[in-house]
């Protein structure tokens, strides 16, 4: 089974650059591109937040539009910039969406899961993983305890040294890793919201964050480092599940790049 996964486009009206600056519509055009051109096909999509930018219906539209582009099926959470309300009439034909509270689900696929955490909070860019969202998870764990799943989310729930970064992690991180450690099957956890790619060990299973398909933000550790960008070759992560419990990742750069050559 192979899952692809996309984050972080930040859609903007038809003919508006994000931030002034990136074309973060024609980013995902070439991302989708690039996947539509994967031999074999990912089973799966998943889209881990920030959708649009702004929140707003226009967004939505382009959102829609761009991404009925995609071959394989697709699955979306929300991130700090989406408008849970906006996002929800947008993709209201996503039938694995509930249709009030927080946009939590689960898709199955076979004997393994996926399962989505809404930890974000209207108005705000941090997440809360709070005493709520840890009954719904661990009702959801629960119901097959023993079926690989990989957990997706917005805001990883880790430091990362970058201070802005960190400003706007998922606060409530304990009781997420404890929530997850008491369950074994869960194979990662996927997030967004950073830009860049980190990798850490987290409540006993790894969690993994994606590049943005568009603009990077940029790893700086000093604590007194002011938010800073940079257009750097954008990305997306290939999980390829290929038994129970034997998941591996690949990162692909989005573009076009001399080769291939004869050689290995």
């Amino acid at each position: 089974m192979l899952i692809a996964q996309i984050s972080d486009p930040h859609l903007r009206p038809s003919g508006v650059l994000y931030q002034e600056t990136a074309d973060s519509n024609g980013d995902l055009i070439r991302a989708i591109d690039q996947l539509n051109r994967l031999a074999p096909q990912p089973d799966l999509v998943v889209l881990t937040g920030d959708v649009v930018d702004h929140g707003s219906p226009a967004e939505y539209a382009v959102a829609r539009d761009i991404l009925s582009r995609l071959k394989a099926p697709l699955l979306v959470i929300p991130g700090n910039h989406d408008e849970r309300g906006a996002f929800r009439h947008a993709f209201q034909d996503h039938a694995y969406l509930p249709s009030e509270g927080p946009l939590h689900y689960v898709v199955t696929v076979g004997e393994r899961r996926v399962i989505a955490l809404d930890v974000t909070i209207p108005g705000e860019h941090h997440g809360l993983f709070d005493a709520a969202a840890e009954a719904w998870l661990e009702a959801a764990l629960a119901a097959q305890p023993d079926w690989p799943t990989i957990i997706m989310m917005h805001q990883p729930p880790i430091m990362t040294g970058v201070p802005y970064l960190d400003e706007y992690r998922c606060l409530g991180a304990d009781r997420l890793a404890a929530c997850i450690a008491r369950v074994p099957a869960v194979e990662r956890l996927l997030c967004g919201h950073v830009h860049r790619l980190m990798q850490m060990r987290f409540g006993g299973t790894l969690l993994m964050t994606a590049p943005s398909t568009t603009t990077a933000i940029a790893l700086q550790i000093d604590p007194a480092a002011e938010p800073a960008s940079f257009i750097e070759p954008p990305g997306f992560l290939l999980h390829d599940w290929r038994d129970a419990h034997s998941l591996l990742t690949h990162y692909l750069p989005i573009g076009t790049f001399p080769g291939p050559f004869p050689f290995a």
